[in-house]
């Protein structure tokens, strides 16, 4: 039976190589290889993927939940540059008295 298979250049050009060391043609080359990889026992050897966890969840919308509202990127950037300075003040040995 006639098939196309497509290989790697470097892959393609080891078998041949192979092919033409042994002086056998490529086709048989090929045949004994497939076949050699049959009779063995069949491993797994790529890891599994584990499973992903799902997403948390932040907010679930039921009709009596409130939200809250979505902070400016100028509010976001604040909070997080007051938390920086209370973390630094906190390294220095700083107490909120001291300027």
């Amino acid at each position: 039976m006639r098939t196309t298979l497509e290989l790697p250049d470097p892959l393609f050009l080891e078998v041949t190589a192979r092919a033409a060391q042994s002086g056998i043609e490529l086709k048989e080359l090929l045949t004994r290889y497939i076949e050699t990889g049959l009779k063995v026992p069949e491993v797994q050897s790529v890891t599994p993927r584990p499973k992903r966890a799902p997403l948390p969840v932040l907010f679930e919308k039921t009709p009596s939940a409130s939200t809250s509202p979505a902070l400016t990127n100028a509010e976001l950037y604040a909070i997080l540059e007051k938390e920086d300075i209370e973390q630094l003040r906190r390294a220095w040995g700083m107490t909120d008295e001291t300027p």
